[in-house]
């Protein structure tokens, strides 16, 4: 059985501005200068004991969200325009949100469809910038909504779509 490689689950974030969210993602792949990106995941466990002495665990939810450390800006980069407008204009609450897809690329891709995907909404923390003599960082989270969606994604154009129920 072969390991599969890091380079083929890949994370595309979409960099569209809120203003323009109205309209098509603009899906960006996290990666270039980045040597790890680990989406984690804090579950919500619950134990309890009765009064025979039995245990009980309940899993009830998973709060997921990953760090982006270090991201380098670059001028024309549709995600630093994205991450310098929330910091040039102290943005909260919907315009942080976006949309991050996480694309099976070990999987056989579907001539039509694309890859296997999951898509999920999640909102945007910068946790700084700045940086030191390397280039201008800006460093920031993503937590997730926590209700993902099965597609799938053509890389070539950047589009996800969503399967149908069966």
């Amino acid at each position: 059985m072969a390991k599969i490689e890091r380079k083929y689950m890949a994370h595309y974030i979409d960099a569209a501005l809120p203003s323009a969210s109205k309209g098509s993602p603009n899906y960006v792949r996290l990666g270039k200068d980045l040597e790890e990106y680990s989406p984690e995941l804090s579950a919500n466990v619950e134990k309890k004991q009765n009064i025979l002495g039995e245990s009980s665990i309940m899993l009830t939810s998973y709060e997921k969200s990953g760090s982006v450390e270090p991201y380098y800006a670059e001028k024309d980069d549709p995600l630093f325009a994205r991450l310098q407008g929330i910091i040039d204009e102290c943005k909260i609450l919907d315009d942080c949100n976006t949309t991050v897809v996480e694309v099976h690329l070990w999987e056989e891709a579907n001539p039509e469809k694309g890859y296997p995907a999951v898509k999920d909404d999640a909102v945007i923390e910068v946790s700084s910038y700045g940086g030191d003599s390397t280039g201008y960082q800006i460093p920031f989270n993503l937590h997730y909504s926590g209700k993902p969606v099965k597609g799938h994604f053509k890389v070539d154009t950047k589009t996800f779509t969503v399967d149908e129920e069966e």
